[in-house]
């Protein structure tokens, strides 16, 4: 079959891999049919010191299942699925507490030696506790919405749940990419009135308009800060959801969030302190959020998606073939595409 194999910054291909076999009796085999390029797929893009052999990539993905191992049960060849990005048994004591990321016989996808979801076919480990059958078929309108369930959706919601995000609190949001607006779409649903996006790219900001956000702070930095306070009346929101994964976004979470309040961060961090020196201390800030449980929350969001309550799969803006990935990678590092989807 062919995946996508990166061998280094800025160097994506499409080759030819072993086509995955069943190895457990709780695997399954699942073809895939849409996967799409996460922002954290980004970070090796713009830094991964060069590999003759490669690595597989990806870890979102919808698909039909063609073969299940003999201890998976629930499933069928035919079936519509789609994978959360980390893989899990759903039995464990962590799975139990919804806390499937740390599954103690889980993983991640296109790692020791598991398939990428930016390929044709994966072999899914644990296939019962990790797969989410899904009631339509492949040609479905609602697909990108769908995949947004993989990872994008729930780790917006990871952010303004483990924040507290509720009617009774002001929100700012902290990125206008794929997961801050699906941080706006989840501080909607969490009931927030006043929602504040920090952002400076006016078609991603209109669209986080469109999701929910009541206002937007085009500024940064100093100038931003200011002005996201500005519209609190100097006090800073209640939950602040940070959403980049930078140390200036994380200075500027405790700048704007309220005494007392709470900052979720889901950006994954490129840094390795947390700037929270005794000034914050003193303010009784909370810090919290976390990889999201995308396992646990799929349940939860699904009926939203299919009832066509709430439209997460707005953020796709390209959509590109297998052998063109390289082009939708390039999209997303420029900042021309928001997310793009991919379609093997």
């Amino acid at each position: 079959m062919r995946a996508t194999i990166i061998h280094g910054a800025g160097d994506i291909r499409v080759e030819t891999v072993p086509d995955p076999e069943i190895l457990e009796p709780t695997d399954a085999l699942v073809r895939v049919v849409t996967a799409c390029i996460c922002g954290s797929d980004l970070w090796p893009y713009r830094s991964m010191a060069p590999s003759e052999e490669g690595n597989r990539i990806g870890h979102e993905f919808i698909g039909i299942i063609e073969d299940i191992g003999a201890d998976v049960a629930g499933f069928e060849a035919g079936d519509l699925v789609v994978a959360p990005f980390v893989w899990s048994d759903g039995t464990c004591d962590f799975c139990e507490e919804g806390l499937q990321t740390s599954c103690r016989h889980g993983g991640m996808w296109a790692r020791n030696g598991i398939d990428g979801g930016q390929g044709e076919a994966v072999r899914v480990p644990q296939a019962q506790g990790t797969l989410v059958k899904l009631p339509v078929g492949a040609d479905s309108a609602l697909m990108p919405s769908l995949l947004s369930l993989s990872d994008v959706f729930p780790t917006g919601y990871h952010c303004a749940r483990t924040a507290g995000v509720s009617p009774r609190t002001t929100v700012t949001v902290i990125g206008d990419g794929a997961v801050g607006l699906s941080a706006v779409l989840s501080a909607k649903r969490l009931g927030a009135e006043r929602i504040i996006l920090m952002g400076h790219h006016k078609d991603r900001t209109d669209l986080g308009r469109e999701l929910g956000a009541t206002d937007v702070v085009a500024e940064r930095g100093e100038e931003g800060i200011e002005r996201a306070r500005e519209l609190t009346g100097g006090d800073g929101t209640h939950t602040v959801l940070e959403c980049v994964g930078l140390v200036e976004a994380i200075e500027t979470a405790f700048a704007v969030v309220r005494d007392g309040g709470t900052v979720s961060r889901v950006g994954a961090p490129q840094y390795g302190d947390v700037p929270m020196p005794f000034p914050v201390f003193l303010r009784n800030v909370t810090l919290t959020g976390g990889v999201a449980p995308a396992r646990a929350y799929i349940p939860e969001l699904l009926p939203d998606v299919l009832e066509g309550r709430t439209e997460p799969g707005k953020v796709f803006d390209l959509t590109v073939g297998l052998d063109d990935i390289a082009d939708g990678y390039r999209a997303m590092a420029d900042r021309t595409a928001l997310k793009v989807l991919v379609r093997p």
